[in-house]
C-alpha cells in the first residue's frame, strides 16, 4: 500500500508516529511523509484522487496539517481519522457541546476570548480549570481557585484564541487516559498536569465497563478510530475532559505495531471514503496490579 503521514515540527522526533513509518516500511509498504509549515508542498501533485491508499494525520491544535487532510478527504481519499472527526475534537468547545449533547459526561462549559470574561461565573463554580479550545500536549491548562486569580500574571500565554473553562473535579491527583487503537481499549493511569507535585506511577490499569462504555460511545458520536480519552473518575461518576485523535498511545503493549496494524486495515476497508462508524471497541483485561483498583480511584482534569 501506499500511505501519506503528515508529521508537524512538534512531532518530528516523536516515536508516534516515526516507529509507526518504519514499522509500515519495513512491512513493504511505501510511506510518504509530508511536513507541514517547515517544507515546500506541491498541493496540486500531492493531493490527488488514488494517489494514496490512505493519508494519516499527526499535528498540533491549529496547525497546518488538518487543512491538508481535509483537502484530502475532499477528492475522495482515506484519512485517518476521518478529517471532519478530527476537527470535531480538536475544537474543544466544538467538542464538549456534541459531546453533552448525546448525553455523555462532559462538564459544563464556559466560554470567553478573554480570561477576565470568566469573573462573570458564578463563584460557587470555582474552581475553575481553564484552557485554550485549540489547545494540546496540555499547554496553558490552569487551576484557577478564586475569581482573583484569572488574571494571573505568571499564567502561561494562551495564545489569544477562545478559551473554555470549566468547573474543577475533585480527585487524588491522577489521570486516567484511555487509548482505543485496533478495536481494543487500553486504560493508562498518569500525573496529572494540574498536580505536578504528585507522584504517579504510569502504568495500564484494569477498565471498568462504565468507562468502556463511555469511551466506545466517544468513538461512535464523533466518528474516531483510532483516539484517547481523559477521564476523571469523580465523586459522581466518570467525567470525560478531553478527547484526542491520534494520541501517543504511552503503555499499549506493541503500540507501534498495533498502531501500524489499525491503518492498514483503515486503508483497506474504507474503500476510498473517510471512515465514520468505527467498530465497537473491547476493553482489554489485565492481571489485577498491587495498589487501588481504578474503579476507587479518582483521577485529575
Amino acid at each position: 500500500m501506499r500511505l501519506c503521514f503528515l508529521v508537524e515540527e512538534q512531532y518530528r522526533h516523536d516515536g508516534m508516529p516515526l516507529d509507526v513509518i518504519r514499522q509500515l516500511t519495513t512491512w513493504g509498504h511505501q510511506v510518504d511523509v509530508l511536513r507541514p509549515g517547515r517544507s515546500l508542498i506541491r498541493l496540486s501533485e500531492a493531493i490527488q484522487a488514488g494517489s494514496h491508499d490512505a493519508w494519516v494525520l499527526k499535528t498540533v491544535s491549529g496547525g497546518p496539517g488538518l487543512t491538508l487532510l481535509e483537502a484530502a478527504a475532499s477528492v475522495g481519499l482515506t484519512t485517518v481519522n476521518d478529517a471532519r472527526a478530527i476537527r470535531g475534537v480538536r475544537d474543544k468547545a466544538l467538542a464538549a457541546v456534541i459531546a453533552r449533547s448525546h448525553g455523555l459526561p462532559v462538564p459544563f462549559t464556559y466560554a470567553a476570548t478573554h480570561p477576565e470574561e470568566f469573573t462573570a461565573i458564578p463563584e460557587e463554580d470555582f474552581p475553575l480549570v481553564v484552557k485554550p479550545a485549540d489547545g494540546s500536549s496540555g499547554r496553558a491548562v490552569r487551576l484557577v481557585a478564586t475569581p482573583d486569580r484569572l488574571m494571573d500574571p505568571d499564567a502561561e500565554p494562551s495564545g489569544g484564541g477562545l478559551l473554555i473553562a470549566q468547573p474543577y473535579v475533585p480527585n487524588s491527583g491522577t489521570d486516567l487516559k484511555v487509548y482505543c487503537v485496533g478495536g481494543e481499549l487500553f486504560a493508562t493511569e498518569r500525573r496529572s498536569p494540574l498536580h505536578p507535585s504528585r507522584a504517579v506511577r504510569e502504568r495500564q490499569v484494569p477498565l471498568t465497563p462504565e468507562v468502556a462504555r463511555i469511551v466506545t460511545e466517544i468513538g461512535t458520536v464523533f466518528g474516531l478510530d483510532l483516539y484517547g480519552v481523559d477521564v476523571l473518575l469523580g465523586p459522581d461518576g466518570p467525567v470525560v475532559v478531553d478527547i484526542n485523535d491520534f494520541p501517543s498511545f504511552r503503555k499499549v503493549p506493541d503500540a507501534v505495531a498495533r498502531v501500524s496494524a489499525a491503518v492498514l486495515r483503515l486503508a483497506r476497508t474504507s474503500g476510498g471514503q473517510p471512515v465514520t462508524a468505527p467498530a465497537p471497541a473491547t476493553p482489554v483485561l489485565i492481571p489485577a496490579q498491587p495498589g487501588p483498583s481504578i474503579s476507587g480511584a479518582r483521577g485529575a482534569q
